[in-house]
């Protein structure tokens, strides 16, 4: 009997040299380890942001250091940052544009729900224009913080369906 969890993951059997497994697995795989990140640094958390690339922290390691900034050429968001109205309508845009699948990361006080700033220029909160997947808290949060919150974003794309069942009424 297979378990639940082993549909989810690569898990694959070796038969000589055909290695054989799930398409659902592998593409999950793929998708998971090579994230290309749209940074939408728009406030103080842009420079948290700019460190996860950086040497120290090297975001790397994660299938996630080509920062695109093209829409068209990557598959998660990153907004970090204050989202005035203004600039809401220019971030949602911009999402639209990215090819599917795609994904959101709320990072900050103020992307997640419009910080200290409770004033009629300010959106409170990135998921009333966008489907946010994972919210990274603080002001401004430390880069681990970002790092876990895109660790946690893999393995929510792990579990995900590539395919959706083809409709044969």
């Amino acid at each position: 009997m297979v378990s639940a969890n082993s549909e989810l993951t690569y898990d694959s059997k070796i038969e000589g040299d055909v290695i054989v497994t799930r398409a659902d697995a592998v593409i999950n795989w793929i998708r998971s380890n090579s994230m290309w990140p749209m940074p939408m640094g728009l406030a103080c958390c842009a420079i948290e942001l700019m460190a996860v690339a950086a040497s120290r922290f090297d975001i790397a390691r994660f299938g996630a250091e080509v920062m695109r900034f093209s829409p068209k050429q990557s598959d998660c968001m990153i907004v970090s940052g204050t989202v005035t109205y203004k600039m809401s309508a220019a971030v949602r845009r911009i999402y639209d544009q990215m090819a599917e699948p795609k994904w959101v990361i709320a990072m900050g006080a103020c992307a997640s729900t419009g910080g200290m700033y409770r004033s009629y220029a300010v959106l409170q909160g990135v998921d009333r224009i966008l489907p946010v997947d994972v919210y990274v808290s603080g002001c401004p949060p430390r880069p681990e913080a970002l790092l876990d919150a895109l660790i946690k974003l893999q393995d929510k794309v792990k579990r995900e369906r590539s395919f959706s069942k083809l409709n044969t009424a």
